[in-house]
Formats: structure tokens, C-alpha cells, sequence
């Protein structure tokens, strides 16, 4: 894999970020594709790239394995998930069964603090200008609109969809953020502000209409086996 750390990086000590930093670094660069299905990286390569623990590394690949983004295999390399049309179907249709109820729920549960924080995060989002963090943010916002729904066990759910569509629009589509609509997710954000769940989740439903529609229709999306057999 060509390494595209510094020589100052490389040469540096291993430094301790916060694990959900080094999550979000590593994270950022599959979704620019600067880590992509064709890279060949070790625990120790991806250490000496983010200046970082070997042992942290560990961490952030086991969790990237539980979420279907890293593949990790006995005496094999890890290795990026390359995803399939039908993962990705079957991806989005979990998605809109467990977001429609969660965003019913938040709107019953939304407060002044958690919308607040909302707005900040969509704010992030707008001003964003790196593709990867761009997708990884944008993400991030349905993964704590869920929270405010107060059920724990159907966001801890959607927390396993959301990274994966993540990496299908990063492989879809390396240079525009199509599904990434901040606009959207402000719009959304006052229903559920002002208690209107039927017009949140028409604005959800059409959200993810759109991106159904650019997921499953590009050219790009591979047909093979599941990524992660």
C-alpha cells in the first residue's frame, strides 16, 4: 500500500488519541478511498500512517469489522469491505423499517439541549469540504437523531446500517456527495423540533428515497459475492 504520511509522521512516536479520534481518522480515509478494497495495509502500516498504537489500531479495526466496513480474516490480511447491490438494497430497506420509528419516537422525546447539539452537527456538516468527513458526518446525524429516540436497542441497530451505506456512497461515487444533504437533514431537524412526525418522516422517507435511488442505480456498485463471507 503506498503510505501517503509524511516522513515526519512515519518518524514520530506512537501518539494516544482518543479511540473514537482514530476511529474517525481512519474512517475518513476509506471513505476518500485513500484506504480502498485494493489496499494492502497491516495493523503495523496503518499504525506507522496514523502516527498511532498498534494495539489501538486493533480497536478501531475490530470495530470497523463489527460494522462491516474492515474484513478480518485468520492469516489474512484486513482488507476494506467491497460491497454488493443487494447488501446495499438490503441495507436501505432495514434502514427506512427502524429510521421511520425513530424518528416518531424523537419527535416525541426531542429537547432544547439535543437540538441544539443537532444544529451544531449539521452546521459541521454544511461547512465541510473533505469528502470523507463529509459522508462520515452526514452519517453521524441520523446516528444521534436515533439516540434522541430514547431506544436504545433499535439505535444501537441502525448503528450497524448507517457506516455501511457510508462506504457505498464512498464507492459509488469518490467525488460528489450526492446523498449527503445537509439541507435535508435541516429540514428534518424542525419537524422533529416543532413535534410533527408525520412530516419528518415524509422528509426522512423522501431523504432515502434519494438515496436508494443513487446507490442502486450507479453504474459502479459491484455484483459479487457478499463482501463479508
Amino acid at each position: 500500500m503506498n503510505s501517503f504520511a509524511s516522513p515526519q509522521t512515519r518518524a514520530a512516536l506512537p501518539c494516544t488519541l482518543p479511540i473514537h479520534d482514530l476511529y474517525s481518522r481512519v474512517f475518513d480515509a476509506i471513505l476518500e478511498q485513500r484506504i480502498n478494497a485494493h489496499s494492502r495495509f497491516t495493523e503495523d502500516s496503518l499504525a506507522q500512517m496514523f502516527g498511532a498504537r498498534r494495539s489501538d489500531i486493533r480497536g478501531v479495526l475490530m470495530r470497523l469489522s463489527h460494522q462491516q466496513i474492515i474484513v478480518l480474516r485468520p492469516n489474512h490480511r484486513p482488507r476494506v469491505a467491497l460491497l454488493d447491490r443487494e447488501q446495499i438494497r438490503q441495507t436501505l430497506h432495514a434502514r427506512r423499517l427502524t429510521e421511520n420509528t425513530l424518528v416518531q419516537l424523537a419527535c416525541q422525546n426531542s429537547g432544547s439541549e439535543d437540538i441544539k447539539r443537532l444544529r451544531v452537527l449539521i452546521e459541521q456538516e454544511h461547512q465541510c469540504t473533505a469528502q470523507g468527513a463529509a459522508i462520515r458526518l452526514s452519517g453521524e446525524f441520523h446516528l444521534r437523531l436515533a439516540e434522541m429516540a430514547g431506544n436504545a436497542p433499535l439505535a444501537h441497530f441502525l448503528g450497524g446500517l448507517v457506516p455501511i451505506t457510508s462506504l457505498a456512497i464512498a464507492q459509488v461515487d469518490t467525488h460528489a456527495v450526492s446523498c449527503c444533504d445537509w439541507q435535508a437533514h435541516q429540514a428534518m431537524l424542525n419537524s422533529v423540533e416543532c413535534g410533527d412526525a408525520l412530516m419528518a418522516v415524509t422528509l426522512l422517507n423522501r431523504h432515502l428515497d434519494e438515496m436508494e435511488r443513487f446507490l442502486l442505480n450507479a453504474p459502479s456498485v459491484t455484483v459479487r459475492e457478499s463482501a463479508v463471507g
